[in-house]
C-alpha cells in the first residue's frame, strides 16, 4: 500500500529545506531526502498521522491525537535530523 502525500506534508518538507516521496521501505509511508540523499524513512503504515485524521475525523479528534503523539515520543522527537524528529515535522 503506497501512502499518498499529503499538502501539508509537502508544505513542512518545503519548510525544511527537504523533499518526501512515498517509501520505497516496506511498512514506512515516506522517505526523506536532503540534496537528493535519504536521509529517514518515517511514519508506519497502519497508523494515522495528523493530516489523515484531518480529513477523516475532524480538527478536534487530530488536535488529541496530535496532543498524544507528542507526548509518547517526547525523548525522540527532539533530537534534530533524527526519524523521530522528521516524523514530528512532517506528519505531526
Amino acid at each position: 500500500m503506497i501512502y499518498k502525500i499529503t499538502k501539508y506534508t509537502q508544505d513542512r518538507a518545503k519548510e525544511l529545506g527537504v523533499t518526501v516521496k512515498p517509501s520505497t521501505l516496506a511498512g514506512k509511508k515516506i522517505d526523506v531526502y536532503k540534496k537528493g540523499v535519504k536521509v529517514a524513512s518515517i511514519g508506519a503504515i497502519g497508523y494515522g498521522d495528523y493530516p489523515t485524521f484531518m480529513k477523516t475525523k475532524g480538527k478536534v479528534f487530530a488536535d488529541r491525537r496530535r496532543t498524544a503523539y507528542k507526548s509518547r515520543h517526547e525523548k525522540d522527537r527532539h533530537i534534530v535530523q533524527s526519524n523521530g524528529w522528521f516524523a514530528d515535522k512532517l506528519l505531526w
